[in-house]
């Protein structure tokens, strides 16, 4: 390859690089990771552009350990190892720098050691077996069958129709779910068996020649399909064993291959490019609860699409078998009631009494509760650790699925999908349905309906302040996120407006799903945003408590303070109004957080108009792992008296005032006539292990000694590029 073609390359990574460093303003946002798109499109129609673009992503990560530059390690290294899933072939001595280079930055702290740790194991694999991962990702993304590697991936994408007008929802729906042609199922093995022998032979594979001879041998692409994943999952089995033995199987193919076609298999050439096509990705706009958890059992139980529908008397029927409209106990039942539970048997025939007695809603009682096997028991609780380490102590599970949840929308949004998530936790932790079938990855696209048309970047910020703050966290804590999904939400709705107001018929864009393909694809480490629970009580003793969590902001107010301070605001009797009106009295009980970890429970009562509560730190600080309270007040307050940190708290009315709470910004949860309200981190229903002090069996001991060892909290994992510590 030509130094002239490096040096544009190599100009291309500075400039990707310096979007790192610039700042985020105005218009520029939104444009963000477009020259990261642009670069792995150029080599995607230039494969033999790859090996020019590794050495000149090799020579910028020597440098970076040379000049101590941390903040490119993370970008460098999924740049260039997406580039090798994209590769068609990579000669073993550049694999092999490639290899000491990053093993190298394993040294270095948190994040980058483990994003270099995870990329040094992947290209070892990819070194004894090449065109492993290419084949790998292939098979997961399109489920093809085989029987050597059954791994298969979904991706379900859930839009919060909040933020998504319906009138463009269509057009996402059509930039998300883009196929390119030619995406069949026969295709996509003839892209695994062209790219396994490319990657294999080198130039000893006319690629072009190859190409060609696949698709006029029609139905035999099975056969030489399964033959090739055969050869490479039992070459990755046995990475021990001489590689030659490998070599000379992926040969005897190609040599098959070439001769039904009458083509001469000695013949060398040039190799020919195989873009790896866009996952499956389903998009729901996400208007019931229950989508997330019913999508997941679907996969996990290989329900297909026909066979999903069903009739709501039905659905209504089957959660009425295990409610219960009373204590149990005849003796609290009315005379009249207790007729209808008789056993005698009564006019009519039997079927009419059964049915009768069916459809009697005093009838209807709880299931019994069955204790969990400790087996299943065990699975949970691993699969509690799992989450929350960063690799998995254990060793691997036969679970063949992946489940990839992607939500878009704003914070509240995540909010939902914490709610989704404890209820899913719920669920498994009384009968194991999923954490046995499938890993859950979740990941997260920022999308706002706010304008951001804001001249200067404070403006900006502010604009955004009260819908996207767990999204600026996750780019203060991972820059790469930051530039190439954060500045894809404005984007998001620009082009579906694009593609609706164009004259005609518009073809789909790839733009989004080579994103999100791209997403999905890098980011591995999880962001831990903790959840929190709330309980709510209300004023009326008819009312009973409510228990919701959150994960981003809970904004309180007393509706005539709010109303007051708008109108009197600026004016001259806005000095003595405050005098008047300094607010209702409230009593506030918390936990101080503090640097030490030590717990110091505080009490004090005062007056506000309001209460904000944040989890998301102020001045860009790295830790969630506190709230922080403000005060909002007619009459300004020392700055030690009108916010706090803590770790729970308890906030009462003492006064009989309405107040009205909203949860993570999200106008679908609103809670009105409030006395009191309490918060404290969301415990991991998996958590819940057996404390009776009868005899214990081995394995009982042994999950009670791994219990030390998870969190007893719950955290909503986040996938991202680098990751932060738990």
């Amino acid at each position: 390859m030509s130094s002239a073609i490096e040096c544009n390359l190599y100009r291309s990574i500075q400039a990707i690089l310096r979007e790192l460093d610039a700042p985020c303003q105005g218009a520029s946002a939104c444009n963000r990771g477009m020259l990261r798109w642009t670069l792995h499109k150029r080599i995607e129609n230039n494969p033999s552009h790859c090996v020019s673009l590794l050495k000149v992503l090799i020579k910028e990560l020597e440098k970076v350990e040379r000049v101590d530059s941390k903040t490119r390690i993370i970008p460098l290294l999924h740049i260039l190892a997406y580039v090798v899933l994209q590769s068609v072939h990579i000669p073993e001595d550049l694999f092999e720098r490639m290899y000491v280079s990053i093993k190298k930055l394993i040294t270095l702290p948190e994040p980058y050691c483990t994003v270099s740790l995870a990329y040094a194991r992947i290209m070892k694999m990819e070194m004894g077996t090449p065109g492993l991962l290419y084949q790998r990702r292939l098979i997961a993304e399109q489920s093809l069958k085989n029987d050597s590697f059954t791994l298969q991936e979904r991706v379900f994408v859930f839009a919060d129709p909040a933020v998504f007008p319906e009138s463009l929802v269509s057009a996402v729906r059509a930039d998300v779910e883009f196929t390119a042609p030619n995406c069949g199922m026969e295709s996509h093995m003839q892209r695994v068996v062209l790219h396994s022998l490319q990657a294999t032979l080198g130039r000893h594979c006319n690629g072009p020649r190859l190409s060609q001879a696949l698709e006029d041998c029609g139905t035999r692409v099975r056969r030489h399909f399964q033959e090739v994943v055969s050869a490479v999952e039992e070459s990755m089995e046995a990475a021990t064993s001489d590689p030659s033995h490998h070599r000379t199987q992926l040969q005897h193919i190609y040599t098959d291959i070439m001769a039904a076609a009458k083509q001469d298999p000695t013949a060398s050439g040039e190799v020919c490019g195989v873009p790896l096509p866009c996952p499956e990705i389903t998009f729901n706009i996400w208007k019931q609860e229950e989508q997330i958890w019913n999508e997941l059992v679907n996969f996990a139980l290989m329900i297909s699409p026909s066979e999903r529908s069903f009739d709501e008397d039905d659905l209504e029927e089957r959660r009425g078998s295990i409610m219960s409209n009373d204590s149990g106990i005849e003796g609290d039942l009315p005379m009249a009631e207790l007729s209808a539970l008789s056993l005698e048997p009564g006019p009519g025939p039997p079927e009419t009494q059964n049915e009768q007695r069916r459809k009697s809603p005093q009838f209807i009682r709880w299931n019994c509760v069955r204790k969990m096997k400790v087996a299943d028991r065990m699975a949970l609780v691993r699969e509690s650790v799992r989450v929350s380490s960063r690799s998995d102590p254990f060793p691997r599970e036969e679970r063949n699925l992946v489940g990839r949840v992607l939500v878009m929308g704003d914070d509240q949004a995540l909010g939902r999908l914490a709610k989704a998530y404890l209820s899913i936790r719920k669920r498994e932790s009384k009968h194991l349905l999923l954490t046995k079938r499938l890993n859950l990855e979740m990941y997260y696209i920022p999308v706002s309906n706010e304008p951001t048309v804001a001249l200067s970047g404070e403006e900006m910020t502010t604009a955004q302040e009260s819908k996207l703050t767990l999204a600026r966290f996750l780019g203060s804590v991972d820059p790469w996120y930051d530039c190439n999904i954060n500045s894809l939400g404005a984007m998001m709705l620009k082009l579906a407006n694009m593609s609706r107001s164009s004259k005609g018929p518009s073809e789909p864009s790839p733009f989004l799903a080579d994103i999100i393909s791209y997403y999905i694809r890098t980011a591995f480490q999880p962001v831990h945003l903790p959840i929190y629970s709330i309980k709510i009580t209300f004023s009326k003793l008819s009312t009973s408590p409510v228990e919701d969590v959150f994960v981003s902001h809970v904004q309180m107010d007393f509706p005539e303070f709010k109303s007051l301070r708008a109108s009197m605001k600026g004016s001259l009797r806005h000095k003595r109004a405050t005098q008047l009106f300094s607010g209702a009295a409230v009593a506030v009980n918390y936990t101080k957080a503090s640097l030490s970890k030590r717990e110091v429970d505080t009490g004090i009562t005062l007056r506000t108009c309001g209460v904000v509560i944040s989890v998301a730190p102020p001045g860009g600080a790295k830790d969630l792992n506190s709230l922080s309270v403000t005060f909002n007040d007619l009459i300004p307050r020392p700055c030690n008296a009108s916010a706090i940190r803590a770790n729970n708290l308890k906030i009462q009315v003492l006064e009989k005032r309405p107040l009205i709470l909203c949860l993570d910004k999200d106008s679908r949860r609103v809670f009105s006539d409030i006395q009191s309200v309490e918060i404290t981190p969301c415990l991991d229903p998996g958590y819940c292990l057996q404390s009776a002090k009868s005899k214990h069996t081995l394995e009982e001991e042994k999950e009670s000694a791994l219990s030390k060892y998870m969190s007893r909290t719950l955290t909503l994992p986040i996938n991202t590029f680098s990751g932060v510590v738990h």
